[in-house]
């Protein structure tokens, strides 16, 4: 990968895009992590106005020390960056007071790590629309288009998607060049909605390695018949995300009526 001319390439087009819609910048939701690291330095090297949001639920101590440290670095090597917190965890816990929580607890569990990531996105907007700001999305390629693996209009509810089209390795290596925090680069991947440290390997089973070999596998055309042992687990898993999550990847359905019936 041309690193350089990659991020030049993605810095143009945000500024680009920022310019034609007529809004100031960009509004980022910091998590610690590599993917909203590198969409939020992109997205001060355009120059124009960038809002780093950190907004803890109940997060884990090593998220928030790293997204701190992030947004620290940001505005010292950016001057059109800010940063704010907005602590969400009292308004988690009173949403959890008007809800029931009756249920399977795993489902219950995941519904409301889901609610984490609909609240942040809430929040984003609503910052967004105060000042006139975009909401840049931090999903890669193998989360937004491989195994789905984000909250439907939540993380996924987003403007724009600066790193949509670049897998998880080649995020790394942008991040590598734009000198993202050693602590960020060295982290393990997490989506931080459970308000541990479990990592997104943990969650799904299989690292982003192997799920971008897998991903790779399917666009050949390949199938579970061709591998065996670590590798067709690998490809089973994915297959299972990408299947199971197929509908926050493709337009939503439309019932679309017959002319002769509006006539």
């Amino acid at each position: 990968m041309q690193t350089e001319k990659v991020v030049k390439h993605i810095v143009n087009w945000l500024k680009t895009y920022a310019t034609n819609a007529k809004v100031n910048g960009f509004v980022v939701g910091i998590s610690g992590g590599i993917d909203s690291a590198v969409t939020s330095t992109l997205c001060a090297e355009t120059g124009l106005k960038v809002l780093c949001v950190e907004m803890p639920i109940h997060q884990a101590a090593s998220h928030v020390s790293r997204g701190q440290e992030h947004i620290k670095q940001l505005k010292k090597r950016y001057p059109n960056v800010e940063g704010i917190i907005s602590d969400l965890t009292p308004v988690f816990e009173e949403f959890k007071t008007e809800v029931s929580l009756e249920g399977k607890q795993e489902v219950v569990d995941m519904a409301l790590a889901n609610t984490r990531a609909r609240l942040r996105m809430t929040t984003l907007y609503y910052h967004a629309g105060l000042l006139g700001l975009l909401v840049a999305g931090t999903g890669n390629k193998v989360e937004d288009f491989g195994v789905g693996f984000y909250t439907k209009y939540g993380d996924g509810g987003v403007d724009l998607s600066p790193i949509a089209d670049l897998m998880k390795s080649e995020v790394y290596k942008i991040g590598e060049f734009l000198k993202v925090p050693e602590s960020i680069m060295k982290a393990a991947p997490s989506d931080g909605l459970f308000g541990d440290a479990r990592s997104d390997e943990d969650q799904i089973g299989a690292s982003y390695p192997e799920l971008e070999w897998a991903m790779n596998m399917n666009d050949q055309g390949k199938t579970a018949s061709d591998f065996n042992g670590r590798e067709l687990e690998v490809f089973k898993i994915f297959k299972r995300y990408n299947t199971n999550n197929l509908h926050k990847m493709i337009a939503i359905p439309v019932c679309e009526i017959p002319k002769d019936l509006i006539k």
